[in-house]
């Protein structure tokens, strides 16, 4: 199986370098992970070549041609000179062979670490710990120096794999540059919600047991060839790659995180596959699951058991997404309840949302479909994110962005003064006007 793109036959990679490097630059200053003249990125390919990010180019309006390759010898082939942050590139792929990509930005929650002497710890949870490797921390030395190339290149000779720069930013490094990218984006996840976390009180982080426990987690479906799909199926695939992808770009969903899944009929539904890039999934990726079928040629997302159970004791639900977006996840990783009872659209599309225990999810028993009813359609999953519930894959994309929304008003409200939240005499006017009896 290709873990870059979750099918069981691998295909190569036909993508040029230039066209690689532009695609991801357009993504991360897409998402506010850089700036216009902040960050650069780079592939060392099969004959040494290293192609990087120009200097002095608006990082938002790069194109291929923009592209500056570097040969071993020091020949520059290109439009401009390499980034001035080149010296660090080359030291880290003398430093580490396996290194096939660098990025390096300057993303605002891992600058606020590097400006406080700090790297996120990525325990919060299991995915992060995962993707991001071993996480390190290199001293200080002035951009495009030589001396700041032998900081960072030692940091990563000691295994790290992920490193923060003191006072200056983030270099993530990968055997491809979708790994890095995926390895880069994970890290900031993991620092941003760190940042909400500690707005709300002491932050949990998972044992070796807890992670090992995530990691073992696997799904065993036969393979099984369903036919041609129905018009039902064509239009739930569609409506699945819309909604993920737009997740992805407002940020409730990461390329390594989340799962989306919708009911076809009483026992099959459609999910994304395991570990591919949610953002470039398309509607044919989705993988259809029957029982204890899964549709050939793919493999479904390792939460497909824990959706089967929810459709199985849940009738009336349609579709369903465990999602991790920053400030619901925040909840998740303390002990703080995430009360909804703050504005009538909150309790009315999420009622009262319960707390499940770490690793509910991942049992085989199907316990996480005891946390999920008509009444309560989303949960918070400590230090793994959310589950939210809906009658259609709109229904369950609404409710996602107004859990993340009042998660966010909250905390932002925690940092004004005393949450006010509505009384009981509210909350039954609420339900006898919006019937939620």
């Amino acid at each position: 199986m290709s873990l870059r793109t979750g099918r069981i036959d691998m295909p190569r990679n036909l993508v040029h370098p230039r066209d690689e490097i532009m695609r991801t630059m357009d993504r991360i200053y897409r998402y506010r992970m850089t700036t216009t003249s902040g960050g650069n990125l780079s592939i060392r390919d099969e004959a040494g070549n290293i192609w990087i990010t120009p200097a002095r180019v608006d990082k938002g309006n790069l194109t291929r041609n923009d592209i500056v390759c570097v040969k071993p010898n020091g020949e520059v082939e290109g439009l401009h000179p390499p980034s001035s942050e080149f010296p660090f590139h080359k030291a880290i792929y003398a430093a580490r062979p396996d290194i096939k990509a660098i990025v390096h930005a300057h993303p605002v929650a891992l600058v606020a670490f590097s400006i406080c002497q700090l790297a996120p710890n990525t325990r919060l949870f299991h995915q992060a710990h995962s993707v991001c490797g071993k996480v390190g921390f290199a001293p200080y030395a002035c951009p495009g120096s030589e001396a700041l190339g032998q900081s960072i290149a030692e940091t990563f000779s000691e295994g790290c794999d992920s490193v923060i720069l003191e006072n200056h930013g983030v270099v993530v490094g990968g055997d491809c540059l979708a790994s890095a990218f995926k390895r880069f984006e994970a890290f900031e996840f993991a620092g941003k919600t760190l940042v909400k976390a500690n707005q709300l009180g002491e932050v949990r982080y998972l044992s070796d047991t807890q992670l090992e426990a995530a990691a073992q987690r696997g799904v065993d479906f036969q393979s099984y060839d369903p036919g041609v799909a129905t018009a039902s199926e064509q239009e739930l695939r569609r409506q699945l790659c819309d909604f993920v992808r737009r997740g992805c770009r407002q940020r409730l969903l990461i390329s390594t995180e989340g799962s989306f899944s919708a009911r076809v009929d009483g026992q099959s539904f459609l999910i994304t596959p395991t570990q591919m890039d949610r953002e470039l999934l398309q509607a044919d990726d989705f993988v259809l699951v029957d029982g204890d079928r899964r549709e050939a040629g793919k493999l479904a997302s390792r939460a497909a058991r824990a959706h089967q159970a929810i459709y199985a004791k849940h009738p009336h639900v349609q579709a369903i997404v465990f999602a991790h977006p920053v400030n619901a996840t925040a909840f998740s990783a303390t002990a703080t309840p995430l009360d909804v009872r703050t504005i009538p659209e909150s309790y009315v599309f999420l009622r009262d949302v319960k707390r499940a225990d770490y690793g509910v999810q991942y049992g085989d028993d199907g316990g996480i479909a005891d946390f999920i009813s008509a009444r309560n359609p989303a949960a918070i999953l400590e230090n793994d994110g959310v589950l939210v519930t809906g009658l259609s894959v709109l229904d369950a994309f609404d409710r996602l962005e107004v859990l993340e929304s009042t998660a966010e008003a909250v905390i932002n409200a925690k940092s004004i003064g005393a949450v006010s939240t509505m009384p009981t005499k509210v909350i039954d006017e609420l339900c006898e006007a919006f019937n939620l009896h």
